[in-house]
């Protein structure tokens, strides 16, 4: 192994401590020695050995380093990922020109990685104008002022407000749902930091539960049901699993959470836009058009959403036409396009492209080989779940789903579920938590949420056993 992994690997110890860095020892295993490689089956380059291949990952880890550094950095976490899926990239070229591969066979596993970003951007695009649209229309700042003049106690508030993120985050992504009802936390606990801090914890924990059991959820939810590992509605199997993935933790804050009632406030109420209504309704309409795309006519979903874009479309001229009243702004569609999170849509895209690439230089089949033939399939798909409390989902689910594996429906779900519900042991183990870090003013830190973890993690390990009960 040469020197610079040795002083790598050393220099992590350091910061992490021996007990965690000799799991991910044996993950980056995977990536140095070939003799984990599977004996045949290889549909890549093969070529991980090679100097050039070792600097892929090195990149990789680079880049990631960044997108982990985010909060400090303030650099955008799509940065770092595109400029590494570029080099990436050029350097499989190289070594698939070295190995004599076809340029068809390079463009052929390149246009893969371009088919299964095209249908989740627009997919993703889609659901997250609708979001916009709605917090254009005023749907979420209404529902803020309501909870905010009813006065309710902070445990009162903690119960609602997590039930409400739980629910909204499985038609909505777990940041926006976080973001939204976060604003509320914030404007009722001004007075009281210790409120914040654990209603915070509470609904990063919320926010990662509820997204697990919907496709329209969590990307990675998404990811899984695009890939066709399994069909809408089985993924509402995880309800229960998620249900208790999110009460576990909440009941033993709950006691922490100040039995008082906030400072009164002149919160004024909060009027909902015209077409409001209607787009809330276009939007569930739109959930139900894509899945029966999926189900029904056996097409890609994105092309249902695609098909609810275009009449919220024809409803925004509409609004805009007939239904602005003086004083209001008009309604424009393509300003709710522009808001969509396109750092979230591009960092997809740089780690679509990176895992790819590092999949078709052979890492992936090696890692494959590591965990899933090397730990078994349960054992592998509940540490996903822990990776995904120090690593983003999104690129860890896109490079089990790119493994090839051989799984039934209940491992399928197992991962779907590890997967989306880890990253709340950690509060930079989401894009919710990391979030609201930011939104909080140093109220919810790393080490606030760190408190926290043990519950989170019997939380976790109750939703894996509830899953093997109910669908095992």
């Amino acid at each position: 192994m040469p020197c610079y992994f040795l002083a790598f690997f050393y220099f992590i110890q350091i910061i992490i401590g021996g007990c965690v860095i000799r799991f991910f020892l044996v993950l980056l295993a995977a990536f140095v020695w070939p003799e984990w490689a599977m004996a045949e089956g290889f549909t890549n380059l093969d070529m991980t050995d090679t100097q050039r291949g070792i600097y892929t990952v090195l990149i990789f880890l680079i880049a990631y380093g960044f997108v982990m550094t985010e909060e400090f950095t303030h650099l955008s976490k799509s940065k770092p990922v595109i400029l590494a899926a570029a080099i990436i990239w050029a350097h499989a070229a190289i070594l698939a020109t070295e190995k004599g591969v076809p340029t068809e066979q390079l463009h052929a596993a390149f246009e893969h990685g371009l088919k299964e970003y095209a249908e989740l951007m627009l997919f993703l695009l889609v659901a997250m104008t609708f979001i916009n649209a709605m917090a254009e229309r005023n749907v979420f700042e209404a529902l803020r002022s309501w909870l905010v003049r009813k006065q309710f106690g902070y445990r009162q508030l903690f119960l609602i407000t997590g039930v409400i993120t739980f629910f909204l985050s499985s038609v909505a992504d777990n940041l926006t749902s976080a973001l939204l009802v976060g604003a509320v936390v914030l404007a009722v606990g001004a007075d009281n930091p210790k409120f914040i801090s654990v209603g915070f914890v509470n609904l990063v924990v919320a926010a990662n539960a509820g997204g697990a059991f919907c496709p329209f959820g969590d990307i990675t939810t998404l990811m899984v049901w695009q890939a066709e590992y399994a069909e809408f509605f089985d993924f509402f199997k995880l309800f229960i699993p998620s249900v208790v993935n999110y009460a576990v933790p909440a009941a033993v804050m709950y006691f922490a959470v100040p039995d008082e009632y906030p400072k009164a406030t002149e919160e004024k109420a909060v009027a909902m836009k015209s077409g409001a209504i209607t787009i809330c309704a276009l939007f569930m309409l739109t959930i139900a058009t894509a899945v029966s795309f999926k189900q029904v006519l056996h097409l890609p979903p994105f092309m249902g959403m695609m098909a609810g874009l275009s009449v919220l479309m024809l409803f925004g001229y509409f609004i805009k036409t007939r239904y602005t009243i003086e004083g209001e702004e008009r309604f424009d569609i393509f300003n709710n396009v522009r808001h969509a999170e396109w750092d979230t849509l591009l960092f997809f895209f740089g780690v679509v492209f990176a895992v790819g690439g590092l999949g078709y230089i052979g890492y992936l089949e090696l890692l494959s080989g590591a965990m899933y033939e090397g730990l078994g399939a349960t054992t592998a798909n509940i540490m996903v779940g822990i990776i995904s409390a120090i690593v983003d989902n999104i690129p860890v689910m896109f490079a089990v789903l790119n493994m090839g594996l051989d799984m039934d429906l209940y491992q399928w779900l197992l991962v779907t579920l590890t997967a989306g519900v880890g990253g709340s042991m950690l509060s930079i183990g989401s894009a919710a938590g990391v979030a609201l870090m930011g939104q909080s003013d140093r109220k919810y830190t790393f080490f606030s949420h760190l408190k926290w973890t043990p519950a989170i993690a019997v939380g976790y390990v109750a939703s894996i056993f509830t899953h093997y009960l109910i669908n095992g």
